[in-house]
């Protein structure tokens, strides 16, 4: 086969997609062309939910309209409950996610039904009921009954409600709800990828979700901001992060939350979470963790050349949201369950096989040598 071969697909065209544009030159991220500045300084996560199902922002009526779908299906179903609590409690988050999503296919309401309508409904079904998943382990890990979601609450209040058992205020839920916008796609990345390599077997919607949680769940993927808040906690004042990252640099180690397949500029999704980690510690008297980031990006961006990600800021956004840090990476999915949903109901309307080619590097000719004669 004489094809010119990238490890990693790196820079490979795999599919065209209407739904997001990644200008790694420019640092642009679009959602159907509509700037994910402009989303996150004026929109709200449920209109970002329907741009990117739809391919335009929902009018007042189309809004309230799927905000009323959302509300309707936060609950789980009973079994499901009672699966997740046989669950041992030392199962990481993730892996509660990715089986209880499976788990819910059982319980789709018409599984027979693959019709475009249909699959939008599911869509409309799993991005309401992530949160709960993610939430009603949280308690359940810890001996308690998981909290029943908030009636009327915006998606991003209900989260928080849920996590912690108490309303919200006001700028706390303005947070939660960016750091959703802000996550809900990125173009062809490794989880919304295997999403669609899933969908374009035909599988169904469930099945392919399972498959972007389980390349979610890499710690090259979607793990990155935890490993982020584990080193801030090891270097636990300020006073010690110059000397920490000079030190981890000199030895060559690597720094998570830096640098990007794509992107040559800041990462516009860091400029956001960048400004609400400085605020957010401001508001809460404690601007360690900012204070940490930042020298940290500081270094990083002189000695390496490297920008700060997605992934760098929203370690400390999370954090003092107080969200454990384990729960990183399922929160992640609770924004990003959107767009892989956009993508597999992309995939649908326009289908092909997905199945690339390996170049062989392995011998070409292997005789056959019976067993009796192998040598150990």
């Amino acid at each position: 086969m004489s094809t010119t071969t990238t490890d990693g697909l790196e820079d490979i065209v795999a599919t065209h997609s209407q739904i997001c544009d990644v200008d790694g030159k420019l640092g642009k991220l679009t959602y159907f062309g509509v700037d994910i500045h402009d989303l996150a300084n004026f929109s709200s996560f449920e209109e970002t939910a329907y741009l990117l199902w739809h391919g335009h922002l929902p009018t007042k009526t189309q809004l309230e309209e799927l905000t009323e779908q959302l509300y309707a299906q936060r609950t789980l179903p009973g079994p499901i409950l009672d699966l997740m609590r046989l669950f041992p409690t030392t199962t990481l988050p993730m892996d509660v996610v990715r089986t209880t999503v499976s788990a819910l296919a059982a319980f789709d309401p018409d599984p027979s039904n693959r019709s475009a309508e249909a699959n939008y409904q599911r869509a409309i079904r799993l991005t309401a009921l992530f949160p709960t998943i993610v939430t009603s382990w949280e308690s359940i890990r810890h001996g308690r009954e998981p909290v029943a979601p908030l009636p009327g609450s915006a998606h991003a209040a209900n989260l928080l409600y849920m996590l912690t058992g108490s309303i919200p205020d006001a700028y706390t839920t303005h947070v939660m709800d960016v750091a959703l916008i802000l996550h809900a796609d990125h173009e062809l990345n490794a989880s919304t990828f295997a999403a669609r390599v899933t969908a374009g077997t035909l599988a169904d919607m469930y099945a392919s979700v399972t498959s972007a949680i389980g390349a979610l769940s890499g710690p090259l993927h979607g793990g990155a901001n935890e490993q982020v808040m584990r080193m801030l906690l090891q270097i636990g004042e300020v006073n010690k992060a110059e000397a920490f990252i000079r030190d981890a640099l000199e030895k060559k180690q690597r720094i998570m939350g830096f640098g990007h397949r794509v992107y040559r500029t800041e990462d516009p999704r860091a400029t956001h979470l960048r400004a609400m980690s400085q605020e957010l510690g401001i508001r809460a008297n404690d601007t360690r963790w900012y204070e940490m980031s930042h020298i940290i990006e500081g270094a990083v961006k002189t000695q390496k050349g490297l920008n700060a990600n997605v992934d760098f800021y929203s370690a400390s956004v999370y954090y003092m949201l107080g969200i454990p840090i384990d729960q990183d990476t399922p929160i992640f999915a609770c924004s990003r369950i959107s767009g892989w949903t956009a993508h597999i109901l992309e995939q649908y309307a326009n289908n092909r096989l997905i199945r690339p080619r390996a170049e062989y590097s392995g011998p070409k000719v292997t005789p056959y040598v019976p067993i009796g004669q192998r040598e150990a």
